[in-house]
């Protein structure tokens, strides 16, 4: 019984170190393709010195923008006074960020010089969410690079709209709070500069965070089967993978449009200081 017992614990290490490590080639990038009875290995590019190496999160991107930009071609080719199909469908949701998104906390005059970032934000990091859910596809936002870039895009969208609003001394002088004592500036002027910072990190972070939860709590559930080592968990397990699976859609759709709200917000406050 006792050696019965220590087979089946060393079973189920190995079995969790092998779901371990599946769950990290999946969620990790990589210089490969697993496409059906496939393994596509991605050139490897080197650039003064610097790695430009093609990578699966890359080639998830490039996927995403031919997507974006055939679909959004087509769909616009015919203009009519009433858009039907997918232009319907891509009209509404534009609609949706200009007054519900960007006119709200950007403001009716100013909203119109970021529309076209808060669009293309949000269909491209949509998309992205979406690829990562089909079989051998890959989720390029649940990579730290890819949302950090992100985030700094965003980043320099609430300095241009600061900037533009304000005027250079004006948007960096505003920043502090009018009427503060002089002796609380040593201590509020790093504070403020660090939150310039810190709003960009949030938008980075949030998404990265959430996107890549999901796909490992996906992945954790259908390896139980084979960490217990037996398919009576299998209809349990699922079962609820298929449920956070469905959720998934969810937060793709949910993810792409806090982004892109924050994003709106913090435009918003730059351009607006007084308020």
């Amino acid at each position: 019984m006792t050696e019965t017992a220590e087979a089946a614990a060393e079973h189920g290490a190995e079995g969790a170190a092998d779901i371990s490590s599946m769950i990290m080639e999946h969620i990790l990038d990589a210089p490969s393709l697993h496409l059906p009875g496939a393994h596509v290995h991605l050139p490897h590019i080197e650039l003064f010195g610097i790695d430009m190496s093609i990578t699966r999160h890359v080639v998830m991107m490039w996927v995403a923008a031919v997507i974006l930009i055939v679909g959004l071609t087509v769909t616009t080719r015919r203009r009519g006074m009433v858009p039907k199909g997918l232009a319907n469908l891509f009209e509404s949701v534009m609609v949706f960020i200009r007054d519900d998104i960007a006119i709200p906390n950007i403001g009716a005059r100013e909203a119109g010089r970021f529309l076209p970032y808060l669009f293309t934000v949000f269909f491209f990091i949509l998309t992205c969410n979406l690829l990562g859910l089909i079989p051998y596809g890959a989720t390029a936002t649940a990579n730290i690079n890819v949302t950090a870039a992100l985030a700094i895009c965003s980043f320099f969208a609430i300095l241009l709209g600061g900037i533009l609003q304000n005027g250079l001394f004006g948007y960096f002088k505003g920043l502090i709070p009018h009427g503060l004592p002089a002796w609380l500036l040593p201590i509020m002027v790093p504070i403020e500069i660090v939150g310039l910072f810190t709003k960009p990190f949030a938008l980075c972070i949030r998404l990265f965070a959430n996107m890549t939860a999901g796909h490992v709590v996906i992945l954790s559930l259908m390896g139980l089967i084979f960490i217990l080592g037996t398919i009576l968990v299998a209809p349990i397990s699922v079962a609820f993978a298929l449920a956070v699976n469905l959720l998934e859609i969810f937060v793709a759709l949910i993810q792409a449009y806090i982004f892109t709200l924050l994003s709106a917000v913090f435009i918003g406050m730059a351009v607006h200081q007084e308020h």
